[in-house]
């Protein structure tokens, strides 16, 4: 039979565990329980070091997070943004999708930039909170005539820029690569761009949008 473990002395108890032993030598007494609590410290701190992660391990357990399962569908959402003309919004469209393991594509073309993005459901949560509330579309941009040159000074202001939410969906398999942008000088560019993916109707449904939307 193995013997029965030590009482778990500590400091506090010290007189109630040990009684007259530790009224006899209580010097003695005292290092014992010291050197057996920095033992079972000890043996702590290596149990918590043997379970630690390797930095490769942590790496791969965030990926692991972030990498939905996708195999029941692909979750996919398609935004408008008026003005697309200043880089750093466009950064943080390219970052964020990066970051997520979203796939996608942005297409600029006047003030109908169509922004696709195509991922799992919690990913495509955070992007679009990303997309409708974290980025001040309103702000002053760099550019604020937004891509195209023949926009004039007037129609820019009479138009505040904002993202719409254009449509959410499923579908079975992703249509892009990961993110890209496709500058589009023309409708028809833009739509022959979709269309190549098999995905006109995200297109069509922006541009009727854009149609329909009243001039702030």
């Amino acid at each position: 039979m193995m013997p029965p473990p030590e009482p778990k002395v500590r400091i506090s108890n010290l007189m109630r565990v040990l009684g007259t032993e530790a009224v006899q030598d209580p010097t003695k007494v005292e290092a014992h329980v010291r050197a057996q609590m920095a033992k079972r410290q000890k043996a702590h701190e290596e149990a918590n070091a043997a379970r630690k992660l390797t930095v490769e391990q942590r790496k791969a357990k965030k990926v692991k997070k972030l990498k939905e399962d996708i195999s029941q569908g692909v979750h996919i959402a398609v935004y408008r943004v008026r003005n697309l003309g200043n880089p750093a919004k466009k950064f943080k469209i390219e970052a964020n999708a990066g970051q997520l393991y979203l796939t996608g594509v942005v297409v600029l073309h006047k003030d109908v930039n169509v922004v696709v993005v195509e991922g799992g459901p919690k990913a495509q949560k955070k992007f679009k909170r990303l997309m409708l509330h974290r980025i001040k579309w309103d702000e002053q941009t760099s550019n604020t005539k937004g891509d195209d040159d023949e926009e004039s000074d007037e129609e820019s202001v009479k138009k505040t820029n904002k993202c719409s939410l254009v449509w959410e969906g499923t579908a079975k398999e992703r249509s892009f690569g990961e993110m890209k942008f496709k500058q589009c000088p023309t409708e028809n560019m833009a739509r022959e761009h979709f269309k190549k993916h098999g995905t006109e109707h995200y297109w069509d449904l922006a541009l009727s949008e854009s149609v329909l939307e009243p001039t702030d």
